[in-house]
């Protein structure tokens, strides 16, 4: 088996955590001021923070980078409604809203964290093709 825990670099670990769990009801379970592990509700990983500058990652070391160029984070969910809502609660403001993605065909809306990065949340499905 190969899974993949995406590592993104952010300012405030402990902001952004609380964002993310804000976000998508998921809860912490590693790290201290400088790494948090964010899983679901049945423990698979979401996502893992990782502060700027520490620990010497070689991508990692430059906060004044535009974080995320050329990523979009995509979130597979059978809790998009949920999700928007969690968005609206915590006043972020959306840059697509829920709409049907044309290439897809699924719908999804659009957002960027508080560090800027870009997620893309869509409806739960396999992909196919």
């Amino acid at each position: 088996m190969t899974k993949i825990d995406p590592i993104i670099a952010v300012k405030d670990v402990e902001a952004s955590s609380k964002w993310y769990q804000s976000v998508f009801g998921c809860r912490r379970t590693h790290g201290g001021n400088d790494f948090a592990v964010l899983v679901s509700d049945n423990d698979d990983i979401l996502i893992c923070l990782h502060k700027w500058g520490e620990h010497q990652h070689p991508t990692m070391t430059n906060p004044n980078t535009t974080p995320g160029n050329g990523l979009i984070l995509y979130f597979r969910t059978e809790n998009m409604n949920t999700i928007r809502l969690n968005v609206e609660k915590i006043g972020t403001p959306v840059e697509e809203d829920i709409h049907l993605n044309p290439n897809s065909t699924k719908m999804e809306f659009s957002l960027r964290d508080p560090d800027g990065y870009y997620l893309t949340i869509s409806e739960f499905h396999k992909y196919e093709g």
